[in-house]
């Protein structure tokens, strides 16, 4: 009993030597400074308020029912009720921008989530491990970096007789992972030979306490700033393949789906994508600017 007790207390003393870089108040107290993070802090939330409640949006500023459509306002331009006009089926077109932001957005966050799992595991593994199982690891990464982002997921996306949130989220999630699992081992290779981890081992402590207590909360801060702004890319990604007509699939509503249904008319009727396109363009731009400022005030060399 007292020598567990000891061993816990020595481990205790060896993590609280441990370098963390800024502690949270100084990360917290560094992004409160910076107008960047602010700016893309205020779009973030902003934009995940309407993917949550869209129809608390859709009815601020419009009569918003995406589904309500009449052929009789086909391209009609922007009207009470109506601020950014109608679309070729003649449905509104702010309606459908609102309703678009849930599945632009959930598609983003869950393919980074999905690859942010799986990076982070792979990832302490490889670092931690080394050797054979670092090698595989490797090998198999590899065979998803010999293949372009966006051919890819064309390729794979094009099999698919049913595309919705969670089929395409998990296909750009196979071309994500690798690029974080080796940022993670990256993160954890110099970790694990440090003065504290090895007193940790020495004292008893096994890897999966090692790696949880002392590997993971000095290694994630690099991943969790990509993860960032790869929510941004994904976004921008999935829109760009919809619009290519091999992304989400009606009765799914994207910004992607919008501006590919825009793309025959909108030299003559331009609010068809100026809407969907600005609220991409701003989505991404906000989650880009978020991950840049919290790497900037992670970055001791800010300080």
């Amino acid at each position: 009993m007292t020598g567990h007790s000891h061993t816990r207390g020595a481990e205790s003393s060896s993590a609280d030597e441990q370098p963390t870089g800024r502690d949270g108040v100084g990360v917290w107290a560094e992004l409160r400074s910076r107008r960047a993070f602010w700016v893309a802090a205020t779009i973030v939330i902003l934009m995940m308020l309407v993917a949550l409640v869209p129809g608390l949006f859709a009815n601020w500023f419009g009569h918003g029912d995406p589904t309500a459509c009449n052929l009789a306002n086909s391209v009609l331009g922007p009207r009470a009720g109506h601020p950014f006009g109608f679309d070729v089926q003649g449905c509104d077109v702010y309606a459908n921008v609102i309703y678009g932001t849930r599945d632009s957005i959930a598609v983003g966050l869950l393919a980074t989530g999905i690859s942010f799992i799986v990076g982070v595991l792979l990832g302490s593994v490889s670092g931690y491990y080394g050797k054979l199982l670092d090698s595989i690891i490797a090998r198999i990464s590899d065979v998803f970096f010999g293949f372009p982002f966006l051919l890819g997921a064309i390729v794979i996306l094009s099999t698919f007789r049913l595309r919705n949130v969670f089929s395409v989220s998990l296909v750009l999630a196979l071309f994500i992972w690798p690029t974080l699992t080796r940022l993670m081992r990256s993160a954890v290779l110099p970790i694990r030979d440090a003065d504290y981890v090895l007193a940790a081992r020495s004292l008893g402590a096994s890897d999966l306490r090692v790696i949880r207590r002392h590997v993971l909360p000095n290694a994630l801060a690099p991943v969790v700033v990509i993860a960032m702004v790869t929510i941004g890319t994904v976004i921008a990604a999935e829109a760009a393949l919809t619009f290519l007509g091999i992304g989400l699939q009606a009765p799914s509503i994207s910004w992607g789906l919008q501006l590919a249904n825009a793309q025959g008319g909108f030299q003559s009727y331009p609010h068809l994508i100026v809407a969907p396109g600005l609220f991409l363009s701003l989505t991404v731009f906000g989650f880009v600017l978020l991950g840049d400022a919290f790497q900037d005030a992670l970055d001791p060399r800010s300080r």
